[in-house]
């Protein structure tokens, strides 16, 4: 068994344990429904694919790996570690509805199962929680190390949401520059999984260079794993991704093999800028982004970001078996085929 299995093992049985006692607080008893709602977004309850819809969680097992990382016990981190989470889970209410996403996790999305009203009441519920988790912080660490772990919440939620905001309006330009894309994806996915890293190293007692080195390894590994999911969406295996590779060309996603093709000015923007692509140009389009540099620049910058993740966390000297899982699960999520 690697490293990263045997503390997988035991750390997300934990996570699941913090999640429950937060999501599910008493205070939301007398208003009937709501911890229903909340449960099935989480994967709690329903009638299928239970696992699958829980997600991941890559988030919190990277902030409780960060504490080990650095010299602490990771369970002190776990009240950190259900806040990304839940705060993640929030996210991707709104996000469903801000995109008219009907599914999600392969059930059906909160706003398609019981409306865009309470969808959005769900997710507020969620952004809320997510407070109330990392305040517990101060059951298991000092006070000046919970203050800051709110800070950084509090920043990394202003980062996340103007990233989204920047995502939506960028929906109606047919033409973003490189320099859009990059402040884009540094605040709607870079942030939270450098705020993941940085939090666990500050709860496990880092040093504040290698909270910050670890920090900039969460930021460029955030960067490199939405890079590849841009090129998923335009040439993954359907089978493999879970949903259609015409996607990301159909809906006008501002993704970066596109984004880097409108700078060259060449066959695809002139079809791109003339108007909504059709079902069948897909297949067209996507060669021609291949012919324009545009996969192949898109596979360098994905494997710039990589050498850049992993060199700062070979510089924050985190030589330990859980920083040799996190080298072993930023490698994992770089070269995933989903």
């Amino acid at each position: 068994m690697s490293a990263l299995q045997d503390f997988n093992q035991q750390m997300q049985p934990a996570i699941d344990r913090t999640m429950r006692q937060i999501v599910l607080h008493p205070l939301l008893d007398s208003y009937t429904g709501l911890k229903d709602i909340l449960s099935y977004h989480l994967g709690w309850v329903g009638d299928k694919n239970l696992i699958e819809a829980q997600g991941k969680r890559i988030r919190p097992l990277l902030v409780l790996l960060a504490a080990a990382a650095s010299g602490g016990d990771w369970k002190n981190a776990l009240p950190a570690a259900a806040a990304v989470e839940i705060l993640h889970n929030f996210s991707l209410i709104h996000d469903d509805i801000e995109d008219g996403s009907p599914l999600r996790r392969g059930r059906e999305t909160v706003w398609k199962k019981w409306g865009q009203a309470l969808a959005i009441n769900a997710g507020d519920t969620l952004f809320t929680l997510a407070f109330e988790a990392i305040s517990t912080l101060q059951q298991t660490s000092p006070a000046h190390v919970t203050l800051n772990a709110l800070q950084i919440l509090n920043a990394t939620c202003l980062q996340l949401t103007g990233g989204q905001h920047l995502d939506i309006s960028y929906e109606n330009e047919r033409f973003i520059s490189l320099d859009d894309y990059w402040r884009m994806i540094e605040g709607k996915t870079a942030a939270l999984i450098s705020a993941c890293l940085r939090l666990g190293s500050l709860i496990g007692g880092g040093t504040e260079e290698q909270q910050n080195l670890l920090a900039e390894f969460g930021r460029s590994l955030g960067i490199a794993f939405q890079i590849q999911d841009d090129w998923l969406g335009i040439w993954g295996d359907a089978a493999l991704t879970g949903k259609s590779t015409e996607s990301d060309l159909l809906s006008g996603k501002k993704s970066l093999p596109v984004v880097y093709a409108l700078q060259k000015q060449q066959a695809f923007a002139q079809r791109w800028l003339a108007g909504p692509i059709q079902p069948h140009e897909i297949n067209h389009l996507a060669g021609l982004l291949i012919q324009e540099g545009a996969q192949r620049y898109t596979e360098e910058q994905a494997e710039r970001y990589t050498q850049q993740a992993l060199r700062s966390l070979a510089q924050a000297a985190v030589e330990n078996d859980a920083g040799e899982a996190l080298r072993e699960l930023a490698l994992n999520l770089l070269k995933r085929n989903s």
